[in-house]
Formats: C-alpha cells, structure tokens, sequence
C-alpha cells in the first residue's frame, strides 16, 4: 500500500485546529439556552424612569441593544447552519414584544430591526412590514441629528444633545441599510453611508486609527479620549457586516474607503494586543 507523505507540507497535511465543529456547536448551544433564560431575579438591573416605566435591562425578555444583538448573532447562526431552534428563539421573541407593544424609539431599540429584516427577508411574513417601514423612516427622518448630519446617540435616558458614539454605527446605521436594501429604498442606503462618513471624521484617531469612543459637538473634543476596547470593537463587527451587506464593487470610492479605515484599525489593535490574546479595556 503505497502512503504518500503530506505531513511535511502545511499545503498538504491535515489542518489541526483547537476545537472540533461538533465542541464546538455545543459550546454555541449551551451559550444560546443561558442567554434565553437569563431573569433578573433580584431587580438590580431594571432602570427605573420617572415616567413610570420600568425596564428590564437584563432580562431576555426586555428589549435593548443587547437583544438586538444577541438576536442577530442567533440568526446568523441559523443561516449558516439550517438550525430550526434556533430560528423558533428569534421568531419567538419578536412576537412577545410585539404583543407587549414597541418600546420608545432610540439608537438603541432600533437594534432588532436588523435581525427582523432577515427573518422578513426569508418569509415574506406580512405582519412584520409596518414595523420595519416605520422605524425605518423614524431613523431616516425624524431620528435627532447633530452639526454635520450625524444621528445623535439618543438612548432610554438619554438624549446625548450633539454627541455621536461609536455603538451608532452597528445599533442604527446597519439596520436603516439592509431595510434600505430590502425595500429599495435607495436614500436609505445612502443615508447609511454618509453615517459611517461622518463617524469616521469624528471618532477615529487619525495617527492611531483608533477609535475614540464619542464626539461632543457642544465640547467640540472626544470627551476623556478614551480608546475604548469595547466601543473599538463596534467598528470591527460593523463595517465587514456593512461592507458585506451592501456588496458594492471593489472599485467603489465608499468601499475603497472603508477597507482601509478597517486596516488601519486592525493594524493598530494587532499592536496593542496582550501576550494572553486579549485586550485591555483602555487600549492605550
């Protein structure tokens, strides 16, 4: 029997890798079943407001930017693996809320409409229309704007008078886009894109190409100039996903743009990563 030697050649031996797909499916399984059972027992985390609601910031069944993405990270993982389970949660959900009504509009509950554009998307499922159509026009229309057309970060408790953030990109902008692309609604579109623009301009460090977590434009200044691990990571989750979704060729200036935004702040987070393979919270 003639054995033909691959072991020597990394083009042609056996890739070895550090956890298997069935470990590793576990290991999502187990993630997604504690993350859809969490309660908030105790009520340390319902945020209290003086108009007389309550909101459970914790809980799964409350409705927040850690939902929003949650629930996108539940259905791409259902798109990439046919998981029937999984796709029963994110339906699941969006019916319970909508039953209990939509909460106030911000950059923050926006999130979930990404998630519902896709599962639109897949079935066609009328009911979900409405709500898509008009949280679309609220954050194209009505959403509060800064100097410069940026969308103001507003939140539950917030207004944020003139601030722009980071998490705006991947909680507002990215859902306006695909809801945009899905009932062609151009304007949408380009909407998004002048928000990655106009954040480029007044987040990202230029000698770095870090990321400042927010801009005040009543400060003019980037608040404690923080380079934020967390607030960094946004923009590494959000403009791959942007880029994918909008699928434009590569010879597109908004594209070319982007790409070396990105590169450039990969470069600069692959410097300041730990022996350990993790981040600070502060990068710098």
């Amino acid at each position: 029997m003639l054995v033909y030697p691959v072991k020597h050649s990394p083009l042609l031996r056996q890739p070895e890798r550090f956890i298997s797909r069935q470990e590793l499916q576990q290991l999502i399984d187990s993630l997604v079943e504690n993350l859809v059972n969490i309660t908030d027992e105790t009520g340390e985390f319902l945020l209290r407001l003086d108009d007389g609601r309550v909101i459970d910031t914790k809980g799964w069944a409350g409705w927040e930017w850690t939902h929003g993405i949650g629930l996108y990270g539940i259905n791409q993982y259902y798109r990439q693996t046919g998981d029937s389970k999984m796709c029963a949660i994110v339906d699941d959900w969006f019916t319970a809320r909508f039953a209990e009504g939509t909460p106030t509009k911000n950059v923050n509950t926006a999130c979930p409409f990404l998630t519902l554009a896709y599962r639109y998307e897949e079935t066609g499922d009328s009911r979900w229309l409405p709500y898509l159509e008009r949280w679309a026009e609220w954050l194209m229309y009505e959403m509060p704007r800064t100097e410069r057309g940026g969308m103001q970060h507003v939140t539950l408790a917030e207004e944020n008078h003139q601030q722009l953030w980071d998490d705006t990109l991947m909680m507002s902008v990215l859902p306006l886009a695909k809801i945009g692309k899905l009932l062609n609604r151009p304007q949408y579109v380009e909407e998004a894109k002048y928000q990655f623009l106009v954040h480029i301009q007044h987040l990202m460090e230029r000698e770095s190409g870090l990321w400042f977590h927010g801009w005040t434009f009543e400060g003019k200044h980037n608040f404690a100039k923080a380079r934020w691990a967390r607030g960094n990571s946004w923009l590494t989750i959000v403009i791959p996903e942007f880029l994918e979704l909008l699928d434009l060729p590569q010879y597109d200036a908004t594209r070319r743009f982007l790409v070396q935004v990105l590169e450039c702040q990969v470069a600069a987070l692959a410097a300041c990563q730990h022996e350990s393979g993790l981040w600070h919270t502060l990068l710098e």
